[in-house]
């Protein structure tokens, strides 16, 4: 009786013990798929199941591998554009640590601080300085009171990436200064190193040539210093060998056995020298292969900030004509000159416009986590009425066509309106006959998409790049100020969508305007 009852108290307690780890298990599976579907280039699949990973790391309070999943996750979803998904997220990281704050009786600042900075990352991509200053300044609250090395280390190199970032160069050198120093009063130079090559990686993904051209001269300077540094040292250590060496000599002048250790010292002075010969030798072909590299660099972060340079010039040019036009116009002005009136009131027409969309283009960039209020319309039905408001500005060799069917989605009905609008009057202005076509398809579940199609001029493939960047054009404002394109795409992503070119579609234009809801 007894041995029954101790076998079953065994079984009892075995099946406990395989229920407690089956979901820690289970938890370390769905990470190491993610982790293979991420280095498959699956993202897809890999945001999915990091997902899942961090939600069974949360049932089993695991919160430092809940959070590693979690930050992860949220990595994925940045990179489609679904912020609202990764704020969302950061909201949920944040609960949960603070329940296991609650129940642990301690502060997982480390865990805190990665949360901040997933934020941070977002806002800073959706160049919104104010939010993302909140959030440097929580990160830097964090590290204070975490008293983390560390954390301090990774600040540093947080604030230095968003100062950059906002065009704040003198707090981001001095941010970058401030971990230098830190890495040389510890002699640790492979990190000052690091440092460095961080910095020019920043330049380069921000255009910043200014700053990549400083940072590699003080680099330059730096990697000098160090091998001064490294080379004395070896001196250093050569010359108290060779003194000793000397001290033997002079102790030991009367023997024989003297002049055998003279030489043998002498022999291993020039066998350490001509090892410290080649090594250097290794480090200069190192370094001057690197440094053609980094020229290359300076190069291509010197065309682009030619650009930037063209964008101001080209601001300045547009206002310009108009100005001196309205200016010229207005002396001459008269009831005899109806013409000259008209004129004038034509341009500055097309100056208020200009005005007004560039107000609008900064408003729109400024506001990009502020999405619009969705609400139900009826595609089918909608895609009719745009198409009979743009059915005005087509030519009459030019048919038009609506594809969509009598479907139900949510959406800002006044925003849609305004991009399908622009983009069929943009369409029948470039065509002279053919047809153009307004159709719906549905990409999934929560994916939809707009297309505009032409038969028209078509696009060329230098302007295709830059189509919807503003500023690129130098052109007469009374012709259009260029700006409808990356108004109607700041307009998409406000919608948590996309608006594209379909760049293999040759027999005119066509535009492909993606959401998500």
């Amino acid at each position: 009786m007894k041995t029954s009852i101790t076998s079953l108290l065994i079984i009892f307690c075995f099946s406990i013990l395989t229920y407690a780890q089956t979901p820690q298990d289970r938890a370390t599976e769905l990470k190491e798929q993610a982790q293979n579907s991420l280095k498959q280039k699956d993202y897809i699949k890999a945001r999915y199941l990091f997902k899942k990973a961090y939600e069974a790391f949360a049932i089993r309070e695991n919160y430092p591998q809940a959070i590693e999943c979690g930050v992860q996750a949220n990595a994925l979803y940045v990179r489609e554009n679904f912020y609202k998904e990764g704020f969302e997220l950061c909201r949920d990281m944040e609960q949960l640590l603070w329940t296991g704050e609650q129940n642990k009786k301690k502060v997982f600042y480390d865990l805190r601080f990665l949360i901040n900075k997933e934020r941070l990352q977002m806002y800073t991509v959706l160049k919104n300085p104010a939010q993302a200053k909140t959030q440097l300044d929580k990160l830097e609250e964090t590290a204070n009171l975490a008293k983390n090395d560390s954390l301090t280390e990774m600040l540093l190199y947080t604030k230095a990436n968003y100062y950059y970032t906002f065009n704040q160069n003198t707090e981001g050198d001095a941010c970058f200064r401030k971990l230098i120093n830190q890495y040389k009063e510890k002699k640790d130079y492979a990190k000052v190193n690091d440092c460095y090559k961080n910095l020019i990686n920043i330049a380069r993904e921000g255009n910043n040539a200014p700053l990549m051209e400083r940072t590699y001269e003080s680099f330059i300077v730096w990697t000098d210093s160090v091998n001064a540094l490294t080379a004395q040292d070896e001196l250093n250590v050569l010359k108290r060998k060779y003194d000793e060496s000397q001290l033997t000599i002079q102790e030991k002048d009367d023997s024989l056995s003297a002049k055998q250790y003279i030489i043998t010292g002498l022999c291993v002075l020039v066998v350490i020298l001509v090892a410290g010969l080649v090594i250097l030798a290794v480090i200069l072909l190192r370094f001057i292969a690197g440094n053609r590299k980094l020229k290359k660099s300076v190069k291509i972060a010197n065309e682009h900030n030619e650009l930037k340079t063209k964008f101001i010039q080209n601001i300045s040019s547009q206002m310009e004509p108009t100005l001196n036009t309205l200016a010229a116009s207005a002396e001459e002005l008269s009831q005899k000159a109806p013409q000259e009136a008209a004129q004038m009131q034509g341009q500055v027409a097309a100056l208020k416009k200009f005005s007004d969309d560039i107000q609008e283009l900064s408003s729109l960039e400024n506001s990009l986590t502020e999405f619009y209020e969705l609400s139900e319309i009826n595609v089918g039905t909608f895609c009719e009425n745009v198409m009979d408001k743009a059915k005005e500005h087509i030519k009459l060799d030019v048919t038009s066509s609506v594809n969509a069917p009598k479907l139900q989605v949510k959406t800002n009905k006044e925003q849609l309106e305004r991009i399908l609008l622009y983009l069929l009057k943009n369409a029948a202005f470039y065509t002279e006959q053919g047809r153009i076509n307004l159709e719906f398809k549905k990409r999934g579940a929560h994916t939809y998409q707009f297309i505009v199609t032409d038969t028209g001029t078509g696009i060329p493939a230098e302007q295709q790049e830059n189509l919807f960047k503003p500023f690129t054009e130098v052109k007469d404002l009374t012709t259009g100020d260029g700006l409808g394109l990356p108004i109607c795409s700041l307009i998409a992503a406000k919608m948590n969508g996309s608006l594209t070119l379909d760049t293999n579609y040759t027999k005119g234009a066509r535009f492909v305007l993606e959401l998500h809801v």
